[in-house]
């Protein structure tokens, strides 16, 4: 079976790369890792995917997907569609069709109108100029690299929500940051409040399930305040499992510590 299953990959990337020319590319011939470029009304996804040994004939191929622009819920929703996709062509090559059903999410999209974006400008004019002026200094940590991934973590002092919202205002202005596959982050914030202290805390997975959460939890850990972590990921084309975590968490401890911001 394991055989078939191979023979059965090869002609599938066969077929793809004659399909999609430069867009396909192979990421890892070794680990059978591939992505495919598809573009549509000047929005872009790459869509990774990596062929387990027991595909097509019992399991899916591994995926992830880097849209930056596209809002959390969407590329959530993008990613039930996909399984739905699976589900419906169990046992058969499903590449392709994944392809192609992220292409007709991308043409049903409306380009924004031009009075609308040029509002949109306007306004980011403004808060760039704000934010020159009152975001908390912002530590860019050490660069973590394994098998063509990459996480690097951004730390900064904060107070207040206001805070939280200047620092990742101010890190999406970074083209390399806001390109990055995943940008998960946490914050804890110290309130002292009539009744006593009381903690404000939240984390956000950006698409990397469980990333932001467990940030969190080793900032409970450190009993970290009044910090806010961002950790960006560039997807290499290679899954690496639960190693994910372990250099998110990495990148998330060594750029508290850089910063200064480590309790001890």
């Amino acid at each position: 079976m394991a055989t078939e299953n191979l023979i059965k990959q090869a002609e599938e990337v066969e077929a793809l790369s004659s399909i999609y020319g430069d867009d396909w590319t192979t990421e890892s011939e070794a680990a059978r890792s591939y992505s495919v470029r598809i573009v549509e009304n000047k929005n872009e996804v790459i869509l990774y995917v990596t062929m387990p040994v027991d595909y097509p004939s019992q399991s899916p191929p591994k995926y992830e997907l880097s849209a930056p622009w596209m809002e959390r819920k969407a590329k959530t929703k993008l990613h039930h569609t996909l399984d739905e996709v699976y589900l419906e062509n169990v046992g058969e090559n499903v590449v392709f069709q994944w392809a192609e059903k992220i292409r007709e999410v991308l043409q049903a999209i409306k380009p924004p109108e031009k009075k609308v974006v040029q509002k949109q400008r306007s306004i980011e004019s403004l808060d760039m100029t704000l934010l020159k002026i009152n975001c908390p200094e912002i530590t860019h940590g050490q660069v973590i690299v394994d098998r063509k991934s990459s996480f690097q973590g951004h730390a900064a002092e904060v107070h207040c929500m206001e805070d939280v919202n200047a620092v990742l205002s101010k890190l999406k202005l970074n083209k390399k940051i806001i390109n990055a596959t995943h940008n998960m982050y946490a914050y804890r914030i110290e309130r002292k409040t009539a009744k006593g202290v009381s903690i404000l805390q939240d984390c956000d997975d950006d698409g990397e399930a469980h990333a932001g959460g467990r940030m969190l939890h080793l900032m409970q850990i450190l009993d970290q305040k009044n910090t806010i972590v961002v950790v960006s990921r560039w997807y290499g084309g290679i899954q690496l499992g639960p190693d994910r975590f372990r250099h998110i968490n990495n990148a998330t401890r060594q750029v508290i510590q850089q910063a200064g911001l480590l309790k001890k």
